[in-house]
């Protein structure tokens, strides 16, 4: 049999020092073992950038444009999807504490009138600034159904045209959009490269938007070298859009106006006019239609043998 251990007394009852040339072991936490010299060392000031854009939609909405945010919604991984709001006077203050509610810094509000006409509002909150888009020439990917095809939740790689440096008010949009369509690089849902553009450029003081996959090819004989960007293609994925910026605000949904696009015709407006041209064609079919009949009674036909003889 396996003979027992005997229990060893302790000699000295005086509890045991701790060694002090032994370094002090880290805090732990939930990210790992937290060292204090590394901590002061990354107290530089160093950018973060973290951007959380909420997208949401009105009520009553066209199932075209509804299509259209869920294709911006898959463009942008860093966004926040929430529920429709209803479109009102006081939908500035609702928006604003959503956008709190979500931890978000700014907004996309797809905004819909008579579903006809559907409106964009760009906005960081809560101080501002805020842009009131009209949106035009919608399609959307499912319409368009082009050959590109890129990651999801991969960064894209934001390009503008060189008219975004000439005035004031292009300059204000274009931080606005690279804020809102940048995708930070740390973020969780993220992957870690680029593979797809966003190219925004300026026509005709129109901002349009398209969406390009970079194909590289893959073969072992034709690989692409560094900085062999002569072999690199780009193919549109979609989807395409129009914005014609209306006003810029100085607060968050509101505020202080500080441009006015003055080349800028509201849709109701267009369509009064073609009613009154329709009208004015109309008008005219009477004016001819009474005309026609004055002259016949102002010059009858004369007695013909003809016409006696079928009369009796």
């Amino acid at each position: 049999m396996a003979k027992k251990r005997k229990h060893i007394e302790l000699q000295n009852s005086e509890p045991m020092k701790k060694d002090e040339s032994n370094p002090q072991r880290t805090k732990r936490t939930l990210l790992g073992w937290k060292d204090k010299a590394k901590v002061k060392e990354s107290d530089s000031p160093v950018f973060r950038n973290k951007e959380k854009v909420l997208v949401t939609c009105s009520r009553r909405i066209n199932y075209r444009y509804r299509h259209l945010m869920l294709n911006v919604v898959s463009l942008l991984p860093h966004c926040k999807k929430d529920n429709k709001v209803e479109s009102k006077e006081g939908k500035g203050a609702t928006l604003n504490e959503l956008v709190e509610l979500k931890n978000c810094s700014s907004c996309l509000f797809f905004e819909c009138r008579k579903q006809k006409d559907l409106y964009l509002w760009m906005a960081k909150s809560p101080n501002g600034p805020s842009v009131k888009f009209i949106v035009n020439a919608v399609h959307t990917m499912e319409e368009l159904k082009l050959t590109g095809n890129h990651l999801n939740g991969s960064r894209p790689i934001l390009t503008f045209s060189t008219n975004f440096d000439e005035d004031p008010q292009w300059k204000l949009l274009k931080e606005i959009i690279t804020q809102i369509f940048g995708t930070p690089k740390d973020h969780r849902k993220v992957k870690p490269y680029p593979d797809h553009v966003f190219v925004f450029s300026i026509i005709d003081d129109h901002i349009w938007f398209r969406n390009y996959q970079i194909s590289v090819p893959h073969n072992e004989t034709d690989k692409v070298d560094r900085g062999g960007l002569d072999k690199m293609t780009l193919v549109e994925v979609g989807p395409r859009f129009c914005l014609n910026p209306i006003k810029i605000f100085g607060g968050s949904f509101g505020g202080p106006i500080l441009y006015e696009n003055p080349f800028y015709v509201s849709p109701n407006q267009i369509r009064a006019l073609e009613k009154k041209q329709k009208a004015g064609k109309y008008a005219k079919k009477i004016k001819a239609k009474t005309r026609r009949k004055m002259h016949e009674l102002s010059n009858p036909l004369e007695p013909n043998e003809f016409t006696d003889m079928w009369k009796e």
